[in-house]
């Protein structure tokens, strides 16, 4: 049986998230990572959303924003990137 902390990559690159959250971002249409920024501090407003979905997907993003930014200063990493 899947766990909470069990995670997959799903259509938006670079995010990991259990299935129950991929469910609910394809439901509400939310396919890119831009999208899912816009509407992270609403999370729980969604049905199927509860506060560690919530969590767990609010922490995933900024992982993925994160490793992004580095990426962009690869050749200048900050202390954060290591």
């Amino acid at each position: 049986m899947p766990q909470i902390h069990d995670t997959y990559p799903g259509p938006i690159s670079g995010l990991y998230l259990p299935r129950i959250a991929w469910n609910v971002l394809r439901q509400e249409g939310i396919q890119t990572i831009d999208h899912l920024s816009a509407i992270a501090d609403r999370l729980e407003q969604f049905a199927g959303v509860e506060s560690r979905i919530a969590y767990v997907i609010r922490q995933a993003l900024a992982c993925a924003t994160l490793r992004e930014e580095c990426m962009l200063f690869e050749e200048h990493p900050g202390p954060w990137c290591a």
